[in-house]
């Protein structure tokens, strides 16, 4: 795994802050529903420059949204998006200057490309669209097609069904780096492949992360996956981070219950370590309708009675080494686990921190 970069006291290259979108829902012709889908709800990060960002959490926990915010795909209904120091969406920062230099890799690698255009095309339009040459263009898709592993002669005049699903994701980072960006956002982008040709797109991504000074926010389910690629690690459940660290110290010392439940349910091939009973009970709770409070206190098994009325700050507390939005980490909460209000070290909300 790469060396962490958050550890350098440069300015984070991505802020994210109060980021919020909640998609509304019609009413039926008696009047009845509405309301609105929670689906990212107060989210706030930093990436530094040449990290990997890794982002974890059950389906539906806004993961997918938050990587389309980012891109700008979807509008956001608040929050700030800042790179490089500049507000992005503004004189700053337009967007066509903004998705040059950040780029997403989707899951579907077929459903993501043109069935149209043959694969040089399809690299190459990207750089055409801002300015560069179709001459130049062509080469730096065949020089791209070259560093994903993929010979031109073979692969630049065929089209998207001839090729197999792990082709078809080189294909799709080639054309995430056609634009020479500096950030890209991965949403499950190995999660279709064979473990295979997964193991071998991760350590392609590892190689062009070096050779090309690329930061990476690398959205996956697959936690051994996170493990491996990311430096830290951010956890979110229902709209929220809960929790967000160092990749290793949150693998070995997990701090929120939701994480630890995540962790425990890894398959293991050691008999010593097999689990007997679910790590987690039931389903996540409806988004259009969260519980109050801390909104894991429904599924959690140190849940109190405070839990249903206090929100829990992502915050550093006196027994946290990083950021935990959990009644037990946050001092004077009023919950039986945390540090009694006013002790040294107490818990200061910090919403968006680089651990």
């Amino acid at each position: 795994m790469n060396t962490p970069a958050h550890g350098e006291k440069a300015a984070p290259l991505l802020q994210v802050q109060g980021l919020v979108k909640h998609f509304p829902l019609k009413k039926d012709m008696l009047g009845r529903g509405g309301g609105v889908v929670r689906a990212v709800d107060g989210v706030g990060f930093t990436v530094a420059r040449g990290e990997t960002l890794g982002v974890v959490g059950e389906s539906g926990c806004g993961k997918s949204t938050t990587a389309r915010l980012l891109m700008r795909l979807i509008e956001p209904g608040a929050g700030q998006i800042v790179f490089d120091g500049a507000a992005v969406g503004t004189r700053e920062l337009p967007l066509k200057d903004y998705r040059r230099q950040v780029q997403m890799v989707f899951q579907d690698s077929y459903a993501s490309l043109n069935p149209r255009l043959t694969i040089e095309d399809s690299i190459a339009f990207g750089p055409q669209v801002h300015g560069t040459p179709a001459r130049e263009a062509v080469e730096r898709a065949r020089d791209l097609l070259t560093r994903v592993g993929l010979e031109p002669r073979r692969f630049a005049e065929r089209y998207p069904h001839e090729l197999s699903g792990g082709q078809r994701q080189r294909v799709n980072i080639a054309r995430a780096l056609a634009l020479q960006p500096r950030l890209i956002i991965l949403d499950e982008a190995v999660s279709a492949l064979d473990k295979s040709v997964e193991a071998q797109v991760l350590n392609l991504l590892l190689d062009l992360k070096d050779e090309f000074g690329l930061t990476y926010i690398f959205i996956s389910h697959d936690l051994n996956v996170v493990r491996y690629i990311s430096d830290r690690v951010m956890v979110m459940y229902l709209g929220q981070v809960v929790e967000l660290g160092a990749g290793e110290a949150l693998f070995e010392a997990p701090l929120h219950p939701y994480t630890k439940a995540l962790l425990s349910s890894i398959p293991t091939m050691d008999p010593d370590r097999r689990t007997e009973t679910p790590p987690l009970a039931g389903d996540p709770p409806n988004p259009i309708n969260p519980p109050s409070g801390c909104r894991f206190h429904t599924r959690c098994a140190r849940a109190e009675a405070v839990c249903r009325e206090k929100v829990p700050t992502l915050a550093s507390g006196p027994h946290a080494v990083h950021p935990v939005a959990c009644l037990m980490a946050e001092a004077g909460s009023g919950h039986s686990a945390a540090a009694a209000s006013g002790r040294p070290g107490a818990a200061a909300a910090v919403p968006q921190v680089a651990a």
